[in-house]
C-alpha cells in the first residue's frame, strides 16, 4: 500500500507550452508505475484558462470538481461542464478544456500513457477560438 499525502506533493504552474491562463497542477498519481499506465491530475484553472489543443493515445476521463467549465472536441461546438460532470475523450480525439470566461474551474484528469506517453500538445487555443459564437446560452 501506498499513501500519497497532500501535504507532500507539489503543486505546480501549468506550462505556458501547454496552457493558457494560470493554471495548477496537483499530480495524484505522477506517473505510471510498471506495470500500471495510469496518471491522475486534479487541475485547477482560473477564468478564461485553458489547454492547449491535445490528443491521448489511450483517450482521457475528466471528472469536473468546481466551478464552470467549457470542453471542446476539434469539429463540434464548446460544451458546458459543471461539478459532478464526467467527460470522456476518445483516443486521438483532438480537443481542450479549461474554465469558462468567468468562472474558475478543477477537474481530475485520467489518462493512461501508450510507450511512455500520455498526451500529445499541439497549438494553443486562440482567443478566437475560445470566445468563438458557438458558446451556449447561459455558459458562464
Amino acid at each position: 500500500m501506498q499513501i500519497n499525502r497532500k501535504e507532500s506533493r507539489e503543486i505546480v504552474s501549468g506550462p505556458a507550452e501547454w496552457f493558457s491562463g494560470e493554471v495548477q497542477l496537483d499530480r495524484l498519481l505522477a506517473g505510471p508505475e510498471e506495470p500500471s499506465r495510469l496518471s491522475v491530475a486534479e487541475v485547477s484553472f482560473s477564468a478564461g484558462a485553458r489547454t492547449a489543443w491535445h490528443t491521448h493515445p489511450l483517450g482521457q476521463t475528466l471528472i469536473i470538481t468546481s466551478g464552470t467549465g467549457w470542453v471542446q472536441r476539434e469539429g463540434g461546438p464548446i460544451e458546458i461542464v459543471r461539478p459532478g460532470d464526467v467527460v470522456r475523450f476518445a483516443p486521438q480525439e483532438k480537443h481542450w478544456h479549461g474554465a469558462s470566461d468567468k468562472e474558475a474551474m478543477s477537474h481530475i484528469a485520467i489518462q493512461e500513457a501508450l510507450d511512455g506517453r500520455a498526451v500529445d500538445w499541439l497549438e494553443h487555443v486562440t482567443d478566437e477560438q475560445y470566445h468563438a459564437g458557438n458558446i451556449p446560452e447561459g455558459a458562464n
